[in-house]
Order: structure tokens, then sequence, then C-alpha cells
């Protein structure tokens, strides 16, 4: 992966990330264009670029992040369902980052669903979030785990669906990226940069810990701190127009986009064309 590869793909993640239409699916669509869906840098990268996103709504929401500790408890009771998800099935979503068929299916379904929601719960008043409505978003947030998905555009509707309006609902989907974000990238770092087993972490296995950072290459650090940086700019530019846009407008351009996005991709995989164009 070269400088300027990384440069397209965290633009892309700061982009997308925060918006209904999926950064993961766009990820794996962009870097097939570039050729590059197949390296293992890349899955790592792609998930590590993540901690840039993450501070972006920590430095723009920063007096939210220390308001009370229940703010802090109803972003646990979100967090457990994907938690739990995504540890137990780790295998079957590396899998599935691979696949831009299951993306383009799952950005054109997702796109029509975003259709509907945005006439259903238009109309959606409550502000306030409960224990409840926390953990129904964290369930609603899991789907994401298919790529094409969107964590953004899950966990938002879960908030929609339970009567809460679209800015509290977004601005929820952004705090619980942090947690989410950070734990996946986290332990994609651990056990497929470092290659180090979650255990070894846990015992503190000092020789293991610190033989396994010698495989970080200086171009790899280079890569993800560039990356990172980017996808830190971008992100925050991305979350001030997202929230403008969704208040005034609403879903409806997103799920256009997202269903011919979906038919594009998938056209041209039924034609044969090599996505590869970079």
């Amino acid at each position: 992966m070269s400088i300027w590869q990384a440069i397209i793909l965290a633009i892309v993640e700061g982009l997308t990330e925060f918006l209904p239409i999926s950064s993961t699916g766009h990820m794996i669509i962009a870097s097939s264009l570039m050729g590059i869906n197949e390296l293992p840098i890349t899955k790592i990268f792609t998930v590590n670029i993540q901690f840039g996103a993450i501070l972006s709504v920590v430095v723009l929401y920063w007096r939210r992040f220390i308001q009370s500790w229940d703010f802090y408890f109803k972003l646990l009771i979100a967090f457990i369902p994907a938690a739990v998800l995504g540890f137990a099935f780790n295998k079957a979503i590396d899998a599935m980052l691979e696949s831009v068929a299951i993306t383009a299916v799952m950005l054109l379904i997702g796109g029509v669903i975003l259709l509907f929601v945005d006439k259903w719960f238009q109309n959606a008043a409550k502000d306030r979030i409960s224990y409840k409505n926390a953990f129904v978003i964290g369930l609603a947030q899991c789907l994401a785990m298919i790529p094409g998905v969107s964590r953004s555009a899950a966990s938002i509707i879960g908030g929609l669906a339970q009567g809460i309006n679209r800015k509290a609902a977004a601005e929820f989907s952004f705090f619980l990226a942090v947690p989410t974000m950070l734990a996946a990238s986290t332990y994609k770092l651990i056990t497929d940069l470092l290659g180090l087993e979650l255990s070894d972490v846990i015992k503190f296995d000092l020789v293991k810990i610190q033989n396994s950072f010698e495989v970080i290459t200086s171009d790899d650090l280079q890569l993800l701190l560039v990356g990172n940086f980017v996808a830190f700019v971008v992100a925050m530019l991305a979350i001030s127009f997202f929230i403008s846009f969704l208040t005034k407008y609403g879903f409806k351009l997103f799920g256009y986009y997202r269903i011919a996005l979906g038919i594009l991709i998938l056209a041209l995989l039924a034609m044969g064309v090599d996505l590869q164009v970079i």
C-alpha cells in the first residue's frame, strides 16, 4: 500500500464513518478499485484508522463526555451486544470483509430501508434516551457487522424506531461509535498487526508483547499515522455537515445514493468487469 492509497482510504473513512452509507462498504469498494483489498495491511489499516475518526467525536463533543456517569452507563449498555457478538463471530465477519458482492447487496437493501425510515419516523420527537432505548440501539448496531449495512444507519434507525428524533439518534450513534470502534480497532491491532493472542495481553506476557512490536515496520507505522490524521480531519467536517443536513433533509438522498451505488456495483460484477481501476 502506497502513502497515496492510504490517504485515499482515510478520506473515504472520514467521509463515510458517521454517514448512513456504510464506511466498511465504501472501504471495501475503494480498496478493490485500487487492487489492494487482499493485502494483509489493508484489513489492519482500514480498521485501525478508525482511531482518528473516534478522536473527532471526542473533540467535537468533549463537553458531553464529561457531563455525567449516566452518559457512560448508557453507552456501556448499548456497547455490550456488539462486544459479545463481535468477539464470538470475529472470523465470520473478517471473511465477509473481502466480499464486494455482499457489500453491494446490503448497500441496496439498506438504501430501500432508509427511504421507508425517512417517511415512517420523520415526526419522531423524543430527545432523551433511556437505558432501554440504549440497549435496543446497541442491538440494532450489531446488524452493521455485515459489510454494507452501516453502523451509523443501523444505530440511528434503532433510535428512530423508538420515537427518538433525528438529531438525538444521530448524536447517540456518534457517541456509541467511540467504544465500539475503539474496541474493534484495539482488538485488530493486538491480533492482526502485533500477532498476539488476547490471552497474552490479559496475562501481561511481557516477552511476547515486546517481541510482537518488532513486526511493525516503519512503513506500517507511517501509513497508520498518516491515515489516522487524515481520517480525523475529514471526519470532523463530515460530522458537522451530517447533523445539519439530517435535521433539514432527512435520509432520502442517502437512501437514493446507496441504491444507485449498490446497483452499479452489482451490474459491474455481473458483467465481469474488473473493479481494479487505480
